[in-house]
């Protein structure tokens, strides 16, 4: 299974409160605030999709959204031993 790919951040505005914690927990410094002190990707292509700022932000104003990954259909398994 590969790394996910960002498809988009998708922010709340009237949920972000603009506390900064997203700006602070992202490893890659993709997220600022704007001039009304509301979260805002600016660099979303260096974005890992860790999820940090999703799982850190205390409004749940922010969603990291990423591509759908290509999996393959998992084999059916024929036996099973007694544990």
């Amino acid at each position: 299974m590969g790394k996910p790919k960002l498809k988009e951040h998708l922010i709340n505005r009237e949920w972000c409160k603009g506390c900064g914690i997203c700006v602070h927990f992202c490893p890659k410094n993709v997220l600022e605030l704007d001039e009304n002190d509301k979260a805002v990707a600016v660099i979303p292509e260096e974005c890992i999709c860790c999820r940090l700022c999703e799982l850190r932000c205390p409004d749940l104003a922010i969603e990291v959204i990423t591509e759908p990954s290509e999996v393959s259909e998992p084999s059916e398994v024929s036996e099973y031993s007694e544990v």
